[in-house]
């Protein structure tokens, strides 16, 4: 892949430190938003960039704000480790704006407080353009390959607070 003339290569390039939202309804199904870029397509769970002085729970509480119009939850738990993904090929230089070669994620889990009609994604700057509840063992099926690992890690780690009362 190249940008300008040059070569890229994913060891050339650094991971964006980004924060992930498990986000789970009262009745342990989890949020997914379906994609509106072009360059990935796919459902995911709310994720974005950690802000230079922020914390990851910040981030968190930011990016449910920014993505879904509300941030209305409460903290469950937190991931001992961060989890690294590598961008495709095809996306190394698009994605991402391409500064990355992936993300270097921190992932939370938090239970929504609020009503459905409180989410919304016609935000500001959108990045979904529907969203649904969903079953957390259905969450491989709609996440593009590239992401599946880090998927499967998630769910393992958090699995048990799906059906947690709040």
């Amino acid at each position: 892949m190249s940008r300008q003339g040059l070569t890229l290569r994913h060891e050339d390039l650094p991971y964006r430190p980004c924060v992930g939202v498990m986000l789970f309804n009262r009745e342990g199904l989890v949020f997914v938003g379906k994609r509106i870029d072009q360059t990935v397509e796919g459902w995911q769970m709310p994720q974005g960039g950690i802000d230079e002085g922020e914390t990851p729970l910040e981030a968190a509480f930011r990016e449910l704000k920014e993505e879904i119009g509300t941030n209305n939850a409460e903290f469950l738990r937190e991931l001992d480790e961060w989890l690294e993904y590598d961008l495709p090929a095809h996306l190394l230089g698009v994605a991402l704006h391409g500064r990355y070669r992936g993300q270097r994620q921190k992932w939370i889990a938090m239970r929504f407080r609020g009503d459905d009609s409180e989410i919304g994604v016609a935000t500001p700057e959108p990045e979904f353009e529907t969203w649904k509840w969903l079953a957390i063992e259905a969450l491989p099926r709609l996440i593009v390959p590239f992401k599946r690992d880090t998927y499967a890690k998630v769910i393992a780690a958090f699995r048990n607070l799906a059906f947690t009362a709040p």
